[in-house]
């Protein structure tokens, strides 16, 4: 080959080099551009998709009453469960508002005053000295209280209303994801053949039963983290009901974030407990009832989730709750899920590697 042929080749092949180069750069840039438009979508639709994966056997059951009226029941369908979600949340939010409301005209015509503390309070473990002291200046003199208390109330007032404002977006997220949820039981099929094809794309001998597997594993958190909380914190909120404590839906709902979160209700409980102990109108086989039925309250989600996480999945319970909690840390509630899905597929690749000759 002579000096000028070499020469012309190589050329071509820089030319070559610097076009394909360019249309990559094109292409990256184009779908960086598509990802920068459908990225405030993304956590809406992975939610609608959980919703409808968690509800597609209420909905095939539902279909079967309506004689195959997919549009009916999926239109039924999320307009019961935007119900169910927003009923609460008007109650509560009705109420928050009626109790600010009470407490400003208390407050603006001096009618406000606490009971004083009982001396069993002091007895309260490593709170109990500050927490009597705060509480029978606050009963005393409300005054003097709010002023030496005025940084703390600001703190908390400004948590507060972050806490709001965050839960405020977070149910106009779940509202549009529940709709979506519905458009994707509606066309299950095409949306199922759709996801199907991409993953067969990726593992064409395992692609279809890793869609039924995260399937499965999304059912399986939901109710065994979801299911579990709303079972837990109506158990723990039916004792709060029956010992008349102030404010207990309120606490009830605390309970079943914690339980949905995956951290111990017994933060809310104990002090409800303590606070029961504190009055002295209780008798003490009302509050010796009481504890324990709180106490199994706090480990009942210890106790159900063995028989419901894992279920009809082919990765062990422990794999799927480590996944659900390591989520859940690492992306939010959820968290839950795509780990609960992650850690479960990693675990059935590893198991099969560890299976081929």
């Amino acid at each position: 080959m002579s000096n000028s042929q070499e020469k012309t080749l190589n050329e071509q092949l820089e030319t070559n080099i610097i076009n394909l180069m360019i249309k990559i750069g094109i292409l990256l840039l184009l779908y960086f551009w598509c990802f920068s438009i459908v990225q405030p979508f993304i956590i809406p639709v992975v939610w609608a998709v959980v919703i409808a994966v968690s509800l597609y056997p209420v909905y095939m059951l539902l279909l079967t009453k309506l004689n195959g009226r997919r549009t009916l029941t999926g239109t039924i369908l999320t307009l019961v469960v935007l119900t169910l979600l927003l009923a609460p949340v008007i109650m509560l939010s009705g109420s928050m508002v009626d109790g600010i409301q009470n407490l400003s005209k208390a407050l603006d015509s001096g009618t406000l005053n606490l009971p004083p503390p009982s001396v069993d309070v002091k007895e309260w473990p490593v709170i109990g000295e500050k927490v009597y002291a705060a509480w029978h200046l606050a009963s005393t003199n409300l005054s003097e209280a709010i002023v030496k208390f005025t940084p703390q109330l600001k703190s908390i007032s400004s948590t507060v209303f972050s806490a709001i404002m965050g839960g405020g977006a977070g149910i106009l997220q779940f509202i549009i994801s529940i709709i979506i949820a519905g458009v994707f039981m509606v066309n299950a099929d095409g949306s199922v053949k759709a996801i199907q094809n991409f993953i067969s794309k990726l593992s064409p001998k395992h692609g279809v039963e890793f869609v039924i597997m995260s399937g499965a594993t999304i059912r399986s958190v939901a109710q065994g983290v979801i299911g579990i909380g709303i079972v837990q914190a109506a158990f723990v909120g039916l004792g709060f009901w029956a010992v008349d404590v102030p404010g207990a839906g309120l606490w009830t709902v605390l309970v079943l974030i914690l339980s949905i979160a995956q951290l111990p209700p017994t933060i809310v409980i104990l002090p409800v407990v303590l606070y029961m102990f504190s009055l002295d109108d209780m008798s003490t086989v009302t509050l010796v009832l009481f504890t324990i039925w709180s106490v199994f309250g706090a480990i009942l989600d210890g106790l159900l989730k063995p028989f419901v996480m894992g279920r009809g999945v082919d990765a062990p319970m422990l794999v799927i709750l480590l996944g659900a909690i390591g989520g859940m840390i690492m992306s939010g509630i959820l968290g839950l899920f795509t780990g609960a899905i992650v850690l479960a597929l990693g675990y059935i690749l590893y198991a099969q590697w560890l299976q081929s000759e």
